[in-house]
């Protein structure tokens, strides 16, 4: 090799050195600046063969503790050497046995108990196993290969040892090193002191220059943000240490279900945002397939065990994959049958591995309003011939009380459900209009939640509330509140992913307080 290549290598390997100390070394400080930052959501989900050692740790103070303190330190120190290229090989070390107990905590080989909240399955290969090579190999290049702080401290014995060959410096070529204390040997082997100024500059302006109003927004924010660690990282304001405890669950037909149900509409982009237009499309970039993923694991984690997402090749196909890499969500199918054919839809529910299949509401309340409940019930007795629960959807508490004057044979009903003390209420209004027609408007979806509550009464069946947080306009301590008092056996909400731990939270805060009443028997 001429000297120039050798140049250009001893260049590349510094970039690489820095790169890699930036990332280890942002991972310690985010979380030495967090105070409440734990490993603990990490090692209670650990899984492989090693999974109990790493619960025993997170079930001991003392043990998590110290795991801890051995994270921030190692990672802060052994990203901060490398940087510079101090001590380059035990920090290149230690960090690669620090992530290697990050890989075997959590091991990607089919999906692992953190699943989605990581990075799914990487089939043995990932981030992790691919930053523990690039250490070790960090490790073992000689420190002339790069510039580096160690270049210039003379630790190395200038006697010759007894049968130690000594290479001539006029033989060598190229990896000479320039005099330790000459101004170019100095300036070259600070190189990094510069992009180390870019990161504290950086760091500062991330995470401590906020204005008032930041750190206000940010309060709840109690994820670290380095995602080589044992933190589970699903979005900047997700902490499952912060969930009190999963959400209760209650029978649906032949389902255990929990008693929040996650929302399809976000997920399929009906945002109900009347006249902000571009909402819709915002959510659908949002809600990508990882971020579907993180949100469905999200909500197992914190005891929301179903999701009620429409019957649609899209929807459905991140649904399998969810499936597909250890997801357990279960699948309660809103469809739409057609006079035409009823049962393809359905039957592409079923072959995709619903649990329970629904007509979907705006289907119901058309089907109901035509009279057309012979239709309906031979809809419910195809769903139940499958050997799944079936259920009705609607808009209308006409159609719930069509559906059971009709006898149409539904297990379970979906109905509207929420207060009207919200900002589009409009009491002036008239509300003339059926939900299905009134999307020109498009401001309320329980016409007379009056009757709702006091015809829901009545039933025995289970039923199922939506819309009770008026597409947004009520706040959920209000609206779970108002579902869960006035008789709504479950609720299905929309929620991204940063609302999930406080929604729950919210639900077990509400069932524990003494003011909680309700009336009718829970199903």
């Amino acid at each position: 090799m001429d000297k120039k290549s050798f140049t250009r290598l001893k260049v590349l390997f510094t970039f690489l050195n820095i790169v890699v100390g930036w990332h280890i070394l942002y991972e310690g400080f985010v979380k030495l600046i967090d105070p409440s930052w734990t490993s603990a959501s990490y090692l209670v989900n650990a899984s492989g063969f090693l999974e109990g050692i790493f619960q025993s740790i997170a079930e001991s103070p003392l043990l998590l503790q110290v795991t801890d303190i051995i994270n921030i330190l190692v990672l802060t120190l052994a990203g901060l050497f490398i940087f510079i290229g101090l001590f380059t090989r035990y920090a290149a070390l230690s960090a690669a046995l620090l992530i290697g107990l990050y890989y075997l905590a959590n091991p990607p080989v089919v999906s692992t108990g953190a699943g989605f909240g990581i990075e799914g399955n990487s089939l043995i290969v990932n981030k992790n196993l691919i930053e523990i090579a690039i250490l070790i190999l960090i490790a073992f290049i000689p420190k002339n290969w790069y510039y580096g702080v160690e270049n210039l401290l003379k630790f190395e014995l200038k006697k010759k040892l007894p049968g130690k060959v000594v290479v001539p410096d006029e033989m060598n070529h190229f990896g000479k090193d320039d005099p330790a204390l000459s101004r170019r040997a100095i300036v070259k082997n600070l190189i990094s002191l510069p992009f180390l100024g870019g990161f504290a500059f950086l760091a500062a302006k991330n995470h401590g220059w906020k204005s008032f109003e930041e750190e206000n927004f940010l309060a709840s924010n109690l994820a670290s943000d380095g995602t080589t660690s044992p933190t589970i990282k699903i979005t900047d304001t997700v902490n499952l240490n912060q969930l009190i405890k999963p959400v209760p669950k209650g029978r649906l037909g032949g389902l255990e279900v929990g008693r929040i149900i996650c929302g399809g509409n976000l997920i399929s982009g009906f945002a109900h945002s009347r006249d902000l237009i571009y909402v819709s499309r915002l959510l659908k970039t949002y809600f990508n397939e990882k971020k579907v993923m993180d949100t469905f694991w999200i909500c197992e984690e914190c005891g929301i065990n179903t999701t009620a997402i429409s019957a649609k090749p899209n929807e459905v196909k991140i649904l399998n994959n969810y499936w597909k890499q250890g997801g357990k969500i279960q699948w309660i199918a809103p469809t739409y049958p057609s006079e035409a054919n009823y049962k393809e839809n359905i039957d592409f529910a079923l072959d995709h591995g619903a649990s329970a299949i629904i007509i979907m509401g705006n289907v119901g309340d058309e089907w109901a309003r035509s009279g057309k409940f012979e239709l309906m019930a031979k809809t419910i007795d195809y769903i139940k011939s499958k050997g799944v629960s079936a259920g009705v959807a609607g808009h209308e508490i006409e159609t719930i009380k069509g559906a059971e004057e009709h006898q149409v044979g539904a297990d379970f009903y979906m109905k509207t459900l929420h207060s009207r003390n919200y900002w589009s209420w409009k009491p002036e209004q008239a509300k003339d209009k059926m939900i299905i027609d009134n999307y020109s408007i498009d401001n309320y979806w329980d016409r007379n939640p009056d009757e709702t509550i006091s015809y829901m009464e009545t039933l025995d069946k289970p039923w199922i509330a939506f819309k009770v947080l008026a597409a947004g306009a009520v706040h959920p301590k209000n609206g779970f509140r108002f579902a869960f008092e006035k008789g709504a056996d479950f609720a299905c909400v929309g929620m991204f992913d940063y609302q999930i731990v406080e929604n729950a939270n919210l639900l077990t805060e509400m069932f524990n307080s003494k003011d909680f009443s309700r009336s009718r028997m829970w199903a």
